[in-house]
């Protein structure tokens, strides 16, 4: 694994508005970045990242198996009791996975370490399948990087395959917040890759869903809305108006229900206590168990439910080394092992491992020059040497 400085396009950004990537900058602030980029070998590729995010993916599934049926879990995870039927019982009926992303730390020397699970709602997709695979191909007609690179990444490919079975043919709502151009930009992109998997499709912001009166949910033309992808954590959608809903609606949620147990930081210490001394895994325990003294001075204090990095610290000897704000952490907070980020020239990265329909398929990596990943770390693009 190495960070290697490079030129960059002189017409990306042009390219970027052509695909519709429209959030690549935000307030002149770069978060596409490809004035380097990280190279990493077949062997790293496949047998350090692809294949552990395989086993943490397999022991996640684990999980959800056993605490669907353990309220003691379902308490522990802060996941409110008027949900555990819904959440049971999609787990019950096998609803689908589309995607999800593993955050991972990895430096090429040890085993890569889970960090979290994006389990729910993960962005990043559109740039990771679509743009850094552009910035591949042209990179290598420029003699920008070697000609013989490859990339990590069927990402594309493996979400159309997906959205057929996934799916079943049924007509594909999207929701999510429209005025995030992020958000847009995910859920036009995964329209995008649903109508190449011959689904019909329709966006619609989450505000913008109707309720009839006999319980269903329903769009601006007062059409049923039989299969969801939702750009919207299970959390917040248990606490809506409209949560009281859920479980009597005919509406199939992709993510689906069970997805809230592991969209959840409480998952790395059970996690940890399913499987200690994986290889892959760092030890992490719930904030407030007697098992996280072991821990000692130095760890990571992290909310159960939290995005981009928000209300996370880094302590060491007993002190804050970094912290962000956010307002994240009602819910409780778990403690982890701390496992600083490499350094490569001043930057931190994370590898975002991605499984699409069960198959780890693709990386992504955010860096920083802060140890902590925020909403404005930037995307690195990635090359296999």
């Amino acid at each position: 694994m190495r960070r290697i400085v490079c030129a960059e396009r002189d017409d990306w950004q042009a390219t970027a508005a052509a695909t519709g990537f429209d959030f690549h900058s935000e307030g002149g602030q770069r978060y596409w970045d490809e004035r380097a980029y990280y190279a990493f070998s077949l062997d790293e590729i496949e047998h350090q990242i692809e294949a552990p995010t395989g086993e943490i993916n397999a022991m996640c599934l684990e999980l959800v198996a056993r605490a669907v049926g353990d309220e003691r879990l379902l308490r522990l995870l802060k996941i409110p009791e008027a949900f555990w039927t819904l959440i049971a019982a999609s787990w019950q009926r096998r609803d689908r996975s589309l995607y999800g992303r593993v955050d991972l730390r990895f430096d090429g020397i040890g085993p890569a370490k889970l960090l979290e699970y994006n389990a729910d709602t993960p962005t990043s997709l559109f740039e990771a399948a679509v743009f850094q695979w552009t910035w591949l191909e042209q990179a290598i007609e420029r003699q920008i990087i070697p000609k013989r690179a490859d990339q990590f990444n069927s990402l594309h490919e493996r979400l159309i395959d997906a959205w057929k079975t996934v799916a079943d043919g049924r007509r594909l709502h999207l929701a999510g917040t429209l005025q995030s151009a992020e958000d847009a930009g995910t859920l036009h992109y995964l329209a995008d890759v649903a109508q190449q998997a011959g689904l019909n499709t329709s966006l619609i912001d989450i505000a913008a869903i109707g309720l009839r009166g006999d319980g269903s949910f329903v769009d601006l033309d007062d059409q049923v809305i039989e299969l969801a992808f939702k750009l919207y954590p299970w959390e917040w959608m248990f606490r809506e108006t409209f949560g009281a809903n859920l479980k009597g609606a005919s509406t199939r949620w992709i993510e689906p229900p069970w997805k809230a147990i592991l969209s959840n930081k409480g998952i790395l210490p059970l996690l940890w206590s399913m499987f200690p001394g994986h290889p892959n895994l760092l030890p992490a325990y719930f904030d407030d168990e007697e098992a996280a003294a072991s821990l000692g001075t130095s760890y990571v204090r992290k909310p159960l439910y939290s995005r981009e990095g928000a209300n996370v610290t880094l302590v060491s000897a007993g002190s804050p080394i970094d912290q962000q704000p956010g307002p994240y952490g009602a819910e409780g907070f778990i403690r982890q092992a701390l496992a600083p980020l490499p350094e490569f020239s001043g930057q931190y990265p994370v590898l975002g491992s991605w499984i699409v329909d069960g198959t780890p398929c693709g990386l992504s990596i955010r860096e920083d020059d802060n140890p902590i990943t925020g909403n404005m770390s930037r995307f690195v693009p990635h090359a296999i040497l």
